[in-house]
């Protein structure tokens, strides 16, 4: 999703049995129910706000006759929130989270669906400057390669985000944007569905990427990302190249640490020239490292199971797809499903270490509030493992005798339990 989110996961064009059974699975997973009454919500609290909103909205060029008409009766989705908090991205295992994204199936539909519009993809590959392979792993992880766009309310998924929770600014942004959608007439109000977090369309842009960089791509006077292929890849391919996407290039190599690899002096910030990593021991997975990528390239080093798990270093296209939605595991599966569509390999060579288990969000939790009680600050204890969680867990683990790879697993939580206070 464009800057979000939650995605979903099948094919398009191309159907199969595969695909009814994932439209049932996304109706259980509460798509088919997305619409239901909130039990349990403070619907006064919630008017009130949606008052104040409204004033917000009309002071932002949104009229009133529009916010009468459309915010009139809204209800809080309260399945929204649990969904929020449960990303698929951040609270499953990558290699569970790879499986289901990089399927055999997804593979397969991916080739086919690629073949079909070929002639499509590479006129707009040679428009806007994006590989056409990367374009089609976008729409094979967002909408099933058009399958699954998502039924949920639009304007009743991001008033429940903007209402309250950890994500009110993104869930007021998106509702204002999604009203001037209706405003200028952009698209019909049976057209804003999609995922909880208000992504839309076959590559499921948000709102405000959607006003900023969406494209009529023949003319006809509509931005239609829900079925008009063209104006589907061109406005994805669109908003990649202002991202910073380079055709050509690559997203990232799979590669190998020597023994003794020192993680506390490569942070995945860091970037560094791949002849300077190179110096530094580390050897492509799949070919020679020095031969198949420009000396000159920068690249920063992700691990992102850990000291024990597969490592790749990533390129500026790499950052481009984390615009996209800031999720390493959805970049890693953008650039597989994109290798495999291609023809390259899509998995990778290094064993993940599937015997660990994803943290629940109480233990997310719990290891940010045990990193502050051990002295190291990981910012607000929201259960959210980003860079400032895992830069504190860095230090801690170089404190500790341990490998500094970042990587929250049970053991390391049981481990800082264990460990005096400052």
């Amino acid at each position: 999703m464009a800057t979000h989110r939650g995605s979903y996961f099948t094919m398009g064009p191309v159907r199969s049995v595969a695909c009814a059974a994932l439209a049932a699975a996304f109706a259980l997973l509460g798509g088919a129910h997305a619409q239901e009454p909130a039990s349990g919500a403070d619907a006064a609290a919630f008017n009130a706000w949606l008052e104040g909103f409204k004033r917000e909205a009309i002071s932002e060029g949104v009229s009133a006759d529009l916010l009468e008409r459309e915010l009139t009766g809204m209800t809080v989705n309260e399945r929204v929130f649990d969904l929020n908090d449960n990303q698929p991205e951040f609270s499953r295992a990558i290699w569970d989270y790879l499986d289901s994204a990089v399927s055999e199936t997804r593979l397969a539909n991916g080739r086919e669906g690629y073949a079909q519009e070929k002639a499509r993809l590479a006129a707009i590959e040679e428009t806007y400057g994006v590989d056409a392979e990367i374009l089609v792993a976008i729409w094979g992880l967002e909408s099933a390669y058009g399958e699954i766009m998502g039924d949920y309310d639009a304007l009743r998924a991001l008033a429940t985000l903007a209402w309250k929770g950890r994500r009110v600014s993104y869930g007021r942004g998106q509702l204002i944007g999604a009203l001037k959608i209706l405003e200028g007439g952009y698209a019909r109000r049976d057209e804003l569905k999609g995922s909880w977090a208000g992504a839309m369309g076959q590559t499921q842009f948000i709102p405000t990427t959607y006003l900023a960089y969406a494209v009529d791509a023949d003319g006809d006077g509509r931005r239609d990302i829900w079925s008009n292929l063209d104006d589907v890849f061109s406005s994805t391919a669109n908003y990649l190249s202002k991202s910073g996407y380079r055709k050509d290039a690559p997203w990232g190599v799979e590669v190998k640490l020597p023994a003794d690899f020192d993680f506390s002096a490569a942070p995945p910030s860091a970037r560094r020239p791949v002849a300077a990593w190179a110096s530094a021991g580390l050897r492509a997975a799949r070919g020679d490292l020095l031969q198949s990528y420009d000396l000159n390239a920068a690249a920063r080093l992700i691990s992102p199971a850990g000291a024990r798990g597969p490592s790749f270093l990533v390129f500026s296209n790499f950052d481009a797809i984390l615009k996209y939605n800031r999720s390493t595991a959805y970049a890693l599966a953008v650039g597989m499903l994109s290798d495999g569509v291609a023809g390259r390999p899509a998995r990778a060579l290094g064993a993940w270490p599937r015997e660990d288990r994803a943290l629940s969000l109480s233990e997310r939790k719990e290891l940010q509030a045990s990193l502050h009680a051990a002295g190291f600050d990981p910012g607000p204890a929201d259960g959210v493992i980003g860079a400032n969680t895992k830069k504190a867990l860095r230090a801690w683990q170089k404190s500790a005798g341990l490998p500094a790879d970042g990587y929250a697993s049970a053991a390391t939580l049981d481990a800082l339990k264990g460990s005096p206070s400052p």
